[in-house]
């Protein structure tokens, strides 16, 4: 049956569906209907970006006058996103790396055994490759726990993976963006209370997220088997996808690596925009694309920057209260963004490379391995299904999942009317919608309403498919050879719309809003043509020969570094910890090492310390601001202090109000709760006939006492919880009424008393900020981005400027201070010789002037950062000793909850009995220095 496939001669393809309409290259860079992001490229702030991004030369020289797309269809449009004439040039030629090998090889287990957290955001449809990527992982011998929305716990576990619940509603982040297609929310939505909501929700998720790495299993007998039900758990790797926000801060609090996935592009490329994006352009002669002087490949690369900060300054100060709660500085907004492209975290793309190479352009920590697809499910259709395919050609499926419809029965109109205008018969997916209202399953011999049912058998049944455009949905109809038509609603839609197109498996997408009888009718007949056919079958064979899931562990383990993760003693387990020895020597311990070390009274736990150690960097994430130049980065640094002292001035009167305020509030419902329950045990006194009645409130009474010293109470009611006047104790004096105006006037006046020093608690707070910013600001962070922008101006022309490394602490504050001094002396001097002598070389008299120039002014910055730095690398270093110190939460939690599980593994799981001798002994030998 999946192989029939009849070719009925179209009518002509109207030039509608390929239609742009005028009016979208009208007006400066607004927000698109779509709620997507148009972005003017004629403005001043694109024209002065696309003066920094470097230059990339294709390797084969000058880029062709003709370009095609990866399927070799002509990318010819309007459009920048996949369009753009020379944008294929920016693609990596496309080579199935498994097109010859025979049956599949079992995985073999890994030279480590990890811990690993995935952390994912989303829909069901984001949800379910990860189910698949931690089932290969599992079986490489690592233990995998899947943190995403409590919604799918019986979905994860069913698939045999570990779950844990970090929060958020996917169904409400659904709703919101059908209602806000885009990164910029509708006044509608403002006005709905939408977006604060959400940023209640996202910082829910960041907190289960960070709770995914150091806590047990989950407790409650619905979440877990009973075996693995408090089972310790502190992640060794995290797997995230982007929108959880919270993996790299995760990552650096624990000081394990990072790696990200996603199913749609995040990292900034010539080759296409970001798929959140619509570029405005320009034609200019000979119809060749232009944007007022930005090149198109250009802007493609800047529209990335512009949707992160835009997501920035929605989330930024969620995430940095994030930051705090961790011990971690907030990060600026000129690197928050941006901060997996600055620290090249590596990144594992989920889609074909037969349908969208990596580009050129994108390093190598950077890799896209092809589709996550499950195992099909056994699946065997009704009969009144299985009937309805037989009884005729192969039908078009048309569905939309879980988009939400505005307008349900426009659309079912729409569908039927475009369907029985081109004479096919149509699989209707009824989805989260319900297409097609009441009506019956089968409405004549060729529509039938179809209920849920798993693609990857529903595809294989149909001549072509048209939906919305999900990755998932997109990657099974391409897998099984079948023609597709997008109809985008949001999100990364139209970027897989724009995709299908360019491989000529399908027409130009319909953005839903434009879709009507004609458009789709013709999008039904270009998917019924040979051509279409025979280009979904080219890419289908690709796909067929490529392992997503397999590819994607592979690139997942090749950018983990073993050798400085593995344990020193046992080579199997990562390190958790390092201990110094004698003479300096760090011996790096696991935590089943740990455990048995402590057992047997080996070490002290104070002398260890978290791995990664200074000397033993595994993925250390820094997040220091970077400075381009002294005059910008002095400049912004003092501003920001400035910021900083204006607001702690505020709130030295702010912080006492609000104080006040809030404890006036609670003053007044705390009397009323008092007056309350006076009153009830007054009427148990004054009827003592009922005991039932007295039993009853005597519950309320203890009920109301068990509230009142809980954490979440004992705040707004402090009378309760710590007044020794109005103490469970006195609950007896008030039950005889005799105390009652006595225990009342003593509560308020100890609540006065509690009010006035909180008042006065909150004030210093604001001093003791002021001076905190105001003493940090004009001794460390000034001198610092001044001698920063020193250090880095060589870069401006183009000359060299060496690292110095992180500085963490005291030590290797002072050590880069002597180091950037020793270096910026030395380049200082010798630049004034060097410059004129290779500006000479190359230019001749022209050039030697330049590195005149050029020499004198890297001695003057040189020396500059040199003389200055002495004091502001140490400085920052005296500063995060300091901070380190008084921060320690964090690392405190960290380190019980490594002990925990260490403890666990060697008391509770055992198996380790037979190692006991080798750890101690070869502790021993290390320890000493004897043996490396």
């Amino acid at each position: 049956m999946a192989e029939r496939h009849e070719f009925d001669p179209p009518p002509p393809y109207s030039e509608t569906v390929n239609s742009i309409p005028s009016e979208f290259f009208n007006g400066r860079t607004r927000l698109a209907g779509d709620g997507r992001i148009d972005i003017d490229l004629d403005s001043r702030l694109c024209k002065t970006l696309s003066r920094i991004i470097p230059d990339l030369k294709h390797p084969s020289g000058e880029p062709s006058s003709s370009i095609a797309g990866p399927s070799g269809q002509p990318w010819g449009s309007d459009l920048v996103p996949a369009y753009s004439e020379h944008a294929a040039q920016y693609f990596q030629s496309y080579s199935p790396q498994h097109e010859e090998v025979g049956p599949p090889v079992p995985p073999t287990l890994f030279p480590l055994t990890l811990n690993i957290v995935i952390q994912v955001v989303g829909s069901r449809g984001d949800v379910q490759p990860f189910i698949a990527l931690g089932s290969e992982l599992k079986k490489h011998g690592h233990r995998v726990r899947l943190a995403t929305h409590n919604t799918f716990a019986k979905f994860v576990r069913d698939s045999g993976l570990e779950f844990f619940p970090i929060g958020g509603d996917p169904a409400e982040l659904m709703a919101y963006m059908v209602r806000n297609p885009g990164l910029i929310p509708s006044m509608k939505s403002l006005r709905a209370g939408d977006v604060q909501s959400k940023r209640k929700m996202v910082a829910e998720m960041l907190e289960g997220c960070w709770r995914s790495c150091v806590e047990p299993e989950p407790q409650d007998p619905d979440w877990g088997n009973a075996h693995l039900r408090g089972k310790p758990f502190v992640a060794d790797v995290i797997i995230a996808n982007p929108p959880s926000f919270a993996h790299v801060h995760c990552a650096q609090a624990l000081g394990v690596p990072v790696h990200l996935m996603f199913t749609m592009p995040w990292t900034s490329t010539r080759a296409f925009p970001h798929p959140l994006t619509n570029l405005k352009v320009a034609k200019g002669k000979a119809g060749k694309v232009k944007s007022g002087g930005v090149d198109p490949e250009v802007a493609n690369y800047i529209s990335y920057g512009v949707v992160e900060f835009m997501t920035w300054q929605g989330l930024g100060d969620v995430i940095n209260k994030f930051r705090k709660s961790l011990d971690l500085e907030p990060i600026a907004a000129s690197e928050g963004p941006l901060i997996a492209e600055t620290l090249k975290i590596p990144f594992t793309y989920c889609w074909s490379p037969a349908l969208v190479p990596k580009p050129i352009d994108w390093p190598s920590n950077i890799d896209v391995c092809g589709f996550f697809f499950r195992d099909p499910p056994d699946y065997t259709p009704p009969p009144n299904l299985a009937a309805f395919l037989k009884n005729g050609p192969l039908p078009v499926y048309i569905g939309f999942g879980s988009i939400v419809i505005d307008d349900l029965d426009r659309m079912t109109h729409t569908i039927l009317e475009a369907v029985r205008s081109t004479g096919a018969r149509a699989l209707i997916s009824r989805g989260w919608s319900s297409l097609g209202g009441g009506a019956e399953n089968i409405e004549g011999d060729d529509i039938f309403y179809l209920g849920d049912c798993p693609h990857e058998w529903l595809f294989q049944n149909v001549a072509a498919v048209i939906h919305h455009g999900g990755a998932g949905t997109t990657a099974c109809g391409l897998l099984n050879g079948r023609p597709t038509t997008i109809v985008p609603f949001f999100g990364d839609q139209p970027f897989w719309g724009n995709m299908v197109a360019a491989a000529g498996a399908g027409p130009e997408p319909i953005p839903q809003k434009t879709l009507n009888t004609n458009n789709l009718a013709n999008a039904i007949q270009f998917c019924l043509t040979r051509e279409a056919f025979d280009a979904a079958q080219g890419i289908a064979a690709k796909m067929r020969a490529e392992s997503g899931v397999q590819a994607a562990v592979k690139s997942f383990h090749s950018h983990l570094p073993v050798r400085d993760m593995q344990c020193d003693i046992l080579k199997g387990q990562p390190a958790s910890w390092v201990h110094k020895g004698k003479g300096g020597v760090n011996v790096k311990l696991s935590k089943v090492a740990v455990g048995i070390l402590v057992d047997h009274l080996r070490v002290d736990v104070k002398h260890l310390k978290l791995c990664p150690h200074e000397r033993h960097k595994v993925n250390t994430i820094v997040t220091d601001t970077r400075r381009w130049d002294p005059i910008t980065g002095t400049a912004s640094a003092a501003l920001g202090v400035g910021t900083g002292l204006v607001t702690a001035t505020a709130n030295i009167v702010a912080r006492p109000i609000k104080v006040y305020r809030q404890r006036t509030l609670d003053h007044h419902g705390s009397e009323t709760d008092m007056t309350r329950d006076m009153s009830l045990r007054d009427d148990v006194s004054s009827t003592a006939s009922s005991r039932h009645k007295s039993s009853q409130v005597d519950d309320t009474l203890s009920s109301r006492r068990s509230q009142a010293n809980s954490p979440s109470i004992r705040k707004s009611h402090t009378y309760i919880a710590s007044s020794p006047s109005v103490s469970a104790a006195t609950w007896p004096a008030a039950e005889n009424g005799s105390q009652n105006g006595k225990g009342k006037a003593v509560a308020i006046h100890h609540n006065a008393g509690e009010t006035g020093g909180a008042i006065a608690l909150a004030a210093a707070s604001g001093v003791g900020d002021f001076l905190k910013c105001y003493s940090r600001g004009f001794f460390v962070e000034i001198p610092l981005a001044c001698a920063e922008g020193l250090r880095e101006a060589p870069r401006l022309y183009g000359d060299e400027v060496k690292d110095h490394g992180p500085i963490k602490g005291w030590k290797s504050g002072g050590m880069v201070a002597g180091k950037n001094f020793l270096d910026g002396m030395t380049s200082g001097v010798t630049g004034m010789v060097m410059q004129p002598y290779h500006g000479g070389k190359e230019e001749g008299a022209v050039g030697a002037m330049k590195g005149v120039g050029k020499g004198m002014l890297g001695m003057t910055t040189k020396m500059g950062s040199a003389g200055l730095g002495l004091f502001a690398y140490s400085a920052q270093g005296a500063y995060k000793s300091l901070r380190n110190a008084a921060r320690s939460d964090t690392r405190n939690a960290i380190v019980a909850a490594r002990l925990v599980e260490g403890e666990y593994l060697v008391t509770v799981e055992r198996g380790w009995e037979g190692r006991v001798p080798v750890v101690l002994h070869a502790f021993d030998t290390l320890k000493s220095g004897n043996m490396r």
